[in-house]
């Protein structure tokens, strides 16, 4: 297992803690929260900008666990470094989170684990979990984990028991949560007598070597070893723990008190040595760079610490770095051959009942092959007989059949006969009416072709009627085009009409203007300029009515008088407009 599924699995169960109503989703102000605690303790820098910019207020609602894994990947597991941070501290959080909803100790204190217990639990259970989600763990898991602290208690647990709970009790998804776990461990059923000391102390010893990869430490504070140190060469009592790649030893039990660390890799080795100076149970690690002398209390204590040492440095030389993860991975994989096996045998055993299930079905068919057969055989025979019977019936028919058909014949010959005199008869009419109808025939042609000269001389007279009406109907649309000519063009004299006399009467208000002009010419300058301006402006309106004028006196057919009118009221304007020149002059 690495360890992103580690840390997926503590989170699952934060995530699902968060999700009050049960639905598969959590708001995103919980997420926010969430997501800052696992910078936290994860050792991992705060990203303040992603956090809000992923967790921005807006109408998206909740978010799913499948909304929440990119974010999570991205900007904390992939971020995450092993050794960078304590896994107990964060195992620690998520617990904190899901126990609040989902752990439920007996309120009158009769729990069996304390709560850090179950916390430690919830650790065993989270390593020792499948990896899919719900977390389940199986039952051949649930029996080790029970064994593993029954075993630290000097306690022997009744297999049969447990599987008569386990059997009882409804499981999902093929095991127990770790809630029912937690509830079984706490009902007492497999540790009755058992104080709760003792409880602890065994799940902090299956802890310490499931969880913390320790593979031996002492038991009991009898159980120190005795160390030889390099320098002064004094013999000291000192507290040992051994991980697969680290020897550590402390002052005390407490191990607050760190003295020093043995690290082994595949080049180290344990040997056992003899007694000397007043040490008994002597033995010595060996690395590249020291020897180190311990002396254990017996030699019980000293072959135990040895094996586990040899077992330390022969993980790291087969490159693995945690004991039970292998155990962990062995036991699955002798689960899935197990189950390959049981499988494999319930095949065999459906293929083997399948296979008896066709021999008896065609045990039955070859049973009603053999009856059918009787039958054909029985319907055969009868088929005979009846084709017989039907043969010399036949046979009778025919005989009787070919006597009337003699008869017949005789008849037929008297008959035919009388019918070649019939025919002869009957041929010498079809000649006649062969020839009346060659004269029927002349007669219509004839017919046909007086009516063909009299329907042309009907389409000619058709013809000409319709071009007749043609030309009626064009000098009527000719008519009418030339009365509404006549009519637009009376309209628009009467419009020139008027418009030659608003004119006549503005050119002699022009003038009557010109004549004032010339009057206050001689009173002032300044009157002078004025009028200037005003004959100035009174030119303008006289070349745009020239212009109008121009315009107007264009050819229009017919209207040869409008044409001399315009041209007689063009020529009257012609003295008045050589007589204001010169008054300017």
């Amino acid at each position: 297992m690495d360890l992103r599924a580690e840390l997926l699995k503590s989170i699952w169960y934060a995530f699902t803690a968060l999700d009050v109503e049960k639905s598969g989703k959590v708001s995103k102000s919980q997420l926010k929260v969430l997501s800052h605690n696992l910078y936290t303790v994860l050792g991992i820098p705060h990203d303040p900008v992603a956090l809000e910019e992923h967790f921005r207020d807006d109408d998206d609602g909740p978010v799913s666990s499948q909304g929440y894994m990119p974010y999570l990947n991205k900007y904390i597991l992939d971020k995450v470094e092993e050794g960078a941070f304590v896994k107990e501290n964060f195992d620690e959080l998520c617990w904190t989170l899901t126990a609040k909803k989902n752990y439920k100790p007996d309120r009158n204190g009769n729990s069996i684990i304390s709560h850090q217990d179950a916390f430690k639990l919830w650790c065993l259970f989270n390593f020792l979990s499948e990896d899919k989600y719900p977390l389940v763990m199986v039952s051949d898991e649930v029996e080790y984990l029970l064994k593993k602290i029954c075993t630290a208690m000097n306690v022997e647990l009744n297999s049969c028991e447990l599987d008569e709970y386990l059997s009882q009790e409804p499981q999902g998804q093929g095991g127990l949560t770790v809630w029912q776990f937690l509830d079984l461990v706490n009902s007492g059923r497999f540790l009755r007598g058992i104080e709760q000391e003792a409880v602890s102390m065994a799940v902090e010893e299956v802890y310490q070597e499931v969880i913390q990869d320790v593979l031996k430490q002492a038991r009991n504070p009898h159980g120190y070893l005795w160390k030889k140190g390099q320098l002064r060469r004094n013999w000291s009592e000192r507290w040992f723990t051994l991980k697969p790649s680290v020897l550590s030893y402390y002052v005390s039990e407490e191990r607050k008190e760190k003295k020093g660390s043995i690290t082994l890799d595949k080049h180290c080795c344990v040997e056992v040595l003899p007694d000397r100076d007043g040490k008994r149970c002597m033995f010595c690690v060996k690395t590249s760079s020291r020897t180190y002398e311990m002396s254990a209390s017996d030699t019980r204590q000293r072959q135990e610490w040895t094996l586990a040492i040899q077992m330390a440095i022969r993980l790291q030389a087969e490159g693995k770095k945690s004991l039970h993860k292998d155990l962990k991975q062995k036991r699955r994989e002798q689960r899935e051959q197990r189950d390959q096996r049981k499988a494999a045998k319930e095949e065999e055993t459906q293929r083997l009942k399948e296979l008896q299930e066709e021999k008896e079905r065609k045990l039955q068919e070859l049973e009603l092959l053999k009856e059918a057969q009787r039958q054909a055989e029985m319907l055969l025979q009868e088929e005979e007989q009846r084709r017989k019977q039907q043969h010399e019936e036949m046979q009778k028919t025919l005989e009787i059949q070919l006597r009337e058909a003699e008869q017949a014949r005789a008849s037929m010959q008297a008959e035919m006969v009388l019918k070649e005199a019939e025919a002869e008869r009957q041929r010498q009419r079809i000649l006649e009416l062969e020839e009346m109808q060659e004269r029927l025939q002349e007669a219509l042609q004839q017919e046909v072709k007086a009516r063909q000269d009299e329907e042309s001389v009907r389409y000619a007279q058709a013809r000409l009627l319709a071009e007749e009406e043609e030309k009626l109907k064009q000098l009527m649309k000719l008519k009418e085009e030339q009365e509404e000519y006549i009519i637009k063009t009376q309209r628009e004299k009467q419009v020139l009409k008027q418009e030659m006399e608003n004119k006549n009467k503005c050119l002699e208000e022009a003038q009557k203007q010109l004549e004032e002009v010339r009057v206050n010419r001689q009173r002032a300058d300044q009157d002078v300029m004025v009028a200037q301006r005003k004959l100035r402006q009174a030119s303008t309106n006289v070349k745009h009515w020239n212009v109008q004028m121009n315009r107007l006196m264009h050819p229009i057919e017919p209207g040869d008088k409008r044409m001399n009118v315009s041209a007689g009221g063009f020529a009257g304007y012609q003295p008045l407009l050589s007589q204001r020149d010169s008054s300017l002059k």
